[in-house]
């Protein structure tokens, strides 16, 4: 939810008692209060093919539109799910194919699938609206990290760069699997963890790429960041394609918009590989040190990446 167009940014927020996080805080999902110290957590991701399998970008687009779910410290209950299919140039077959991913891991999830709706459209989009539940005083957001926060990373960088690769058939068989597995393994232990361990502040890292998402926390919270380069984890052979010119659209995008409140003296390839714009990332935690031992415990793959500080900052070191 959290990466709406502009033009809808450029209106006022919707406002109601029960509203606790809407569309003008720049979070992973909105926040309804029920009045019994419950909470519905919303939230809703649609997305082209980043796959060449059906059931493979199914899976893909299951797992990124739970991970919002997941970032709040939800638990996801119902689903809609929605399909855009251009009839006349793609068999019906393969949209069962995609149907069946998608399907496959709302059911890992525990989550109900009860409806949806489809549309004859000129190119395929996929995906699905959530709705998740969370004790109020368990809702996470982005807005509460604090300065010496250690900073948590649960999933590795490649996304954009590799669906880039994917769509060139220039990506490595071996590699490209990998990334669908990370891509369609659920956030839900990261998300449980953070909620457990007392997480300050969390984020799913998607679009706007790990910086992007990092800057949002940063000015939702009042803090600022530092983040070293060398522990941030990046699967092998992504920077050889990126040097290759597997470099999308998007990725392009996040480093114009990111160009000048990044403050580094590292190469700029290093930075593209920060901001380039992933499909089903994993989480960004901000937790007190004292607690993320705890945390990398719990949540395999998870590293520690750098740390909030007092200054109005976003340094890569």
């Amino acid at each position: 939810m959290a990466q709406v167009l502009s033009p809808v940014q450029s209106h006022p927020s919707t406002t109601h008692p029960d509203l606790l996080v809407g569309i003008g805080t720049g979070d992973d999902a909105g926040v309804f209060a029920l009045g019994d110290g419950r909470a519905l957590i919303q939230t809703i991701d649609v997305f082209a093919p980043v796959v060449d399998s059906p059931r493979d970008w199914g899976r893909i687009a299951a797992a990124n539109a739970l991970s919002d779910v997941y970032a709040m410290g939800a638990e996801p209950l119902t689903a809609l799910q929605y399909l855009a299919w251009p009839r006349d140039k793609l068999p019906f077959d393969l949209a069962s194919d995609v149907i069946t991913g998608g399907m496959d891991v709302m059911a890992d999830a525990g989550c109900t699938v009860v409806g949806g709706h489809s549309i004859d459209g000129p190119e395929p989009h996929y995906g699905f609206a959530i709705t998740g539940l969370a004790p109020i005083a368990g809702v996470l957001t982005n807005a509460a990290a604090r300065s010496g926060d250690m900073l948590v990373l649960t999933k590795p960088l490649w996304m954009g760069i590799i669906a880039t690769a994917i769509k060139r058939d220039r990506c490595p068989p071996d590699l490209e699997a990998l990334a669908v597995e990370l891509m369609s393994r659920l956030n839900r232990t990261a998300g449980t963890a953070a909620v457990e361990f007392g997480a300050h502040a969390v984020t799913d890292v998607t679009g706007f790429g790990l910086l992007g998402h990092l800057r949002e926390m940063c000015t939702a919270s009042n803090v600022g960041a530092e983040v070293a380069f060398e522990r941030v984890p990046i699967l092998d052979g992504v920077r050889r394609l990126l040097t290759e010119g597997m470099w999308p659209g998007g990725s392009r995008r996040n480093l114009m918009a990111l160009v000048n409140e990044i403050e580094t003296s590292r190469d700029i390839e290093d930075v593209k590989m920060l901001v380039d714009a992933q499909t089903s990332g994993g989480l960004l935690v901000a937790i007190a040190p004292e607690q993320v031992g705890l945390y990398l415990g719990a949540v395999e793959g998870s590293v520690v990446i750098g740390e909030l500080t007092s200054e109005n900052s976003l340094q890569v070191v």
